[in-house]
């Protein structure tokens, strides 16, 4: 397989984790600097144990992914060992006893390391094509659909 199709497995293993709502195996799919930049969190998450701690605080007031399924991905190589994948995003939330619909474009940048594709950087914009469905509840979802 090329580096090209590693990196697009390794991203399909990442929208799998979280689609069925598998934090460990999501976050095993991130080396542990890795950061994040969520267009709904006001501050950059400089480490996957800050994304853990705040995907914690939303599971506390009733987070959970119901589904995510991803749409015209690509990827484009910057060396052997590091992929940049982007793609269209769709996920169900469930927020309490109500789901919410977001819509939002995703990039990740993978890197090799120690013979393993991982996330090293994740950020997520929302798609402009897409319309937000549902009510918000919690600040997890209010923070994952808001709109500038």
């Amino acid at each position: 397989m090329t580096p090209a199709g590693e990196v697009k497995r390794a991203a399909a293993d990442v929208v799998a984790a979280f689609s069925r709502h598998d934090p460990e195996a999501y976050f095993a799919k991130f080396s542990p600097n890795a950061t994040f930049i969520f267009h709904g969190t006001p501050e950059f998450l400089c480490s996957r144990r800050e994304y853990e701690e705040l995907w914690d605080s939303w599971e506390k007031e009733g987070f959970r992914v119901l589904g995510c399924t991803s749409r015209d991905g690509a990827v484009q190589m910057l060396s052997d060992d590091v992929g940049v994948f982007f793609h269209v995003v769709r996920t169900t939330l469930a927020d309490g006893d109500k789901s919410i619909e977001t819509g939002e474009r995703e990039t990740i940048v993978f890197q090799r390391i120690d013979g393993h594709w991982l996330g090293v950087h994740e950020h997520l914009s929302i798609d402009p094509a897409f319309r937000v469905t549902g009510r918000k509840h919690s600040a997890a979802t209010e923070l994952l659909t808001e709109r500038n």
